[in-house]
């Protein structure tokens, strides 16, 4: 990953980023912790690294993200963007694992479609799926099993889901202190770097350095 260019050390701007995704806090709020250990750095300039940074992080889980198991629970939440609302497909393992998550403008069969084609070529085909009442889901696992020759069960089954609902309060808690998002690259950006905290604070990601959270989120940083 690339920090040159930049006018603040490699060590700043991943302090900084991991403290916005990390935490409930704003953009302001870090930018007045970090003031506090004497460095200016203006709000607007960290939510460039973290549009920029984040997805770059996201893609070190992904290499070395652990398996998760082939029983699946998929759902999708509401997420504010530009005023209006856009859908946030996510779907976790009978554990709790994260197993993928996608946004998307529409809640329809495309959409679930495209997020269930990405959820298996990232993470292998599962044995069930687990879903809500949602035709969408359901209509977009038979068309994958059509497509793919595949014979995923679908599972319709609203306690066994608690697990994944319970999984975007972290995502939701993020939002919140964000006041939604200006536009929908800077949502799905900001979004991928609070799935890699939230799968690093699960140990889902293989170490790929010892030590604290904080060692292993730098290390995706590599």
């Amino acid at each position: 990953m690339k920090f040159s260019g930049r006018h603040f050390p490699k060590g700043v701007i991943l302090t900084t980023v991991q403290w916005y995704l990390r935490y409930k806090l704003s953009y302001r709020d870090v930018e007045e912790l970090i003031a506090e250990r004497g460095l200016r750095v203006d709000h607007s300039i960290i939510n460039r690294w973290v549009i920029k940074y984040a997805p770059l992080l996201a893609a070190g889980p992904r290499r070395h993200k652990r398996a998760v198991g082939l029983s699946w629970r998929l759902d999708e939440t509401y997420i504010k963007v530009a005023g209006g609302w856009k859908y946030y497909y996510r779907a976790v393992d009978k554990e709790g694992n994260t197993i993928d998550f996608l946004l998307t403008a529409k809640r329809d069969k495309r959409a679930a479609l495209r997020f269930l084609r990405q959820a298996i070529r990232n993470n292998g085909t599962p044995v069930r799926i687990n879903i809500d009442k949602s035709g969408s889901s359901a209509s977009a696992i038979k068309a994958y099993n059509d497509e793919a020759g595949t014979d995923i069960e679908i599972r319709q089954c609203k306690y066994l889901n608690n697990i994944v609902e319970q999984s975007h309060r972290s995502v939701k808690q993020k939002t919140r202190a964000a006041l939604g998002f200006k536009a929908f690259h800077s949502a799905h950006a900001t979004l991928q770097g609070v799935e890699v905290v939230q799968m690093i604070r699960k140990g889902q990601v293989r170490p790929v350095s010892e030590g604290s959270f904080i060692d292993q989120f730098n290390s995706l940083a590599a």
